[in-house]
């Protein structure tokens, strides 16, 4: 198993909001923690890196050796549920900060078996000879629109809220929290990144560099191919090679 990850502030931002944890807790078991803050002047710092640390640290914690798949989806959602609540209190305390939040997504590979928990527009994607698959959902207002068919792709693109979220961590006193499991192939890469990736980075090129490059080169390339083509954002990846 390898685990890497990078991140850049981008072309057109003074701040770098986005966040990422990774880790390795044994041989077999690794963690990408990937969160992109939104809100105030500094708020979406200090939301995302609350968040990714707290997520972080209870994974470190509670994760323990043979623990069964359900035990495992309780572990992620209740670590982004307790991020919420942590955010969510520390956004009430300062006026500037009202609102702040953040994205989040966590995931834990043990051997094959791929846990994957989300709030936000953050993506998961699982690379293989198969291609790649997007594994999250966006929670936007354009999927939302796309989702009841009064929106198509080639709109969704152009819309002028295709960027407006509806649902992040620290927002509302709860959150819901998507959760998805699944069995990859050895040899295939889990891959986390922010909208600043997937917003200016086909899947095919996602793809080719991803699958086909070492992890550390394949984050650096996706990064640079982001910023020439637009960069108006803070880009991160994470990526583990299972």
């Amino acid at each position: 198993m390898i685990i890497s990850a990078k991140t850049d502030i981008g072309k057109s931002r003074s701040e770098n909001q986005d966040r990422f944890r990774i880790c390795e807790l044994d041989d077999n078991t690794g963690i990408a923690i990937v969160c992109d803050g939104m809100g105030g002047t500094n708020g979406g710092g200090i939301a995302s890196e609350i968040a990714s640390n707290a997520v972080y640290e209870r994974l470190c914690l509670s994760y323990r050796d043979g623990m069964e798949p359900r035990a495992i989806k309780s572990m992620l959602v209740s670590a982004i549920t307790a991020a919420n609540t942590i955010v969510f209190d520390k956004s009430s305390e300062e006026d500037e900060n009202r609102g702040m939040g953040t994205t989040c997504v966590a995931a834990l590979v043990h051997r094959e078996l791929c846990c994957v928990a989300s709030v936000g527009d953050s993506r998961a994607y699982l690379l293989s000879e198969d291609g790649i698959r997007q594994i999250t959902s966006d929670h936007t207002v354009v999927e939302f629109l796309k989702a009841r068919g009064m929106i198509d792709e080639k709109e969704a693109k152009q819309h002028a809220m295709r960027n407006v979220i509806t649902r992040a961590v620290g927002v509302e006193p709860t959150v819901e929290v998507d959760y998805f499991e699944f069995e990859a192939a050895h040899g295939s890469v889990l891959l986390i990144c922010t909208d600043g990736l997937s917003n200016y980075c086909p899947n095919e090129i996602i793809y080719s560099t991803a699958y086909k490059s070492p992890p550390e080169e394949a984050a650096a390339e996706l990064i640079d191919y982001a910023n020439s083509h637009g960069g108006k954002d803070n880009i991160t990846v994470a990526m583990i090679v299972i």
